[in-house]
């Protein structure tokens, strides 16, 4: 298997939880295969999350978000780890992405119908956890997933987005974290 530029992204504001462990445990398998990773964690990033004039006046960004966008620009497979709350990501998360995913980076309207995607040519993977089965989470709320799947990250042109979901955590057992966090390793060793 070729060799990736994967970056990898902790949406939890806290990374000593179940997300932190498993966005090391992806790092740890990538890196195992040879593959080349850089890492952001959400809670450590300094940043407004407000966007506040929307696109009618420049707000200049911070230096983790500018970092952000390099680590988005360099990779060729954007993984994000997140819990849902409420049926979708973490506020400070949806805040990172109102303030990164500006034109000229992540997309260009040719007009008020079409666009194109500036970010093409690179995969993606959402490892999401919850406390509901996902099968009850789609069933009674839809797709909770279509925000960053569809939203974001395929209108900027990432191609393909897996979505790896594990759910009703308040109930696991050790033994079924641990399978979590080997499965997890396995989709860093091949950059899914």
């Amino acid at each position: 298997m070729k060799s990736k530029k994967i970056f990898v992204l902790l949406g939890h504001p806290d990374k000593d939880t179940l997300n932190g462990t498993l966005a090391s445990e992806y790092e740890r398998g990538a890196i195992e295969a040879g593959h080349e990773v850089r890492r952001q964690n959400l809670g450590d990033m300094q940043f407004d999350p407000i966007l506040h004039f929307g696109y009618k006046k420049i707000q200049e960004l911070e230096p983790d978000l500018m970092a952000f966008q390099e680590n988005v620009r360099w990779c060729d497979h954007f993984v994000i780890l997140y819990p849902s709350w409420w049926s979708t990501m973490p506020a400070l998360l949806k805040g990172l992405f109102d303030r990164v995913w500006m034109p000229g980076f992540a997309f260009h309207f040719k007009n008020e119908f079409t666009w194109t995607g500036l970010l093409k040519g690179r995969s993606a993977s959402m490892i999401i956890t919850s406390d509901t089965i996902p099968l009850a989470q789609r069933i009674i709320f839809g797709d909770t997933t279509n925000e960053l799947r569809k939203g974001i990250l395929w209108f900027a042109g990432f191609s393909p987005i897996r979505v790896h979901k594990f759910g009703y955590l308040k109930h696991t057992g050790m033994w079924r974290r641990d399978h979590m966090k080997r499965k997890v390793f396995n989709y860093g060793r091949k950059a899914k």
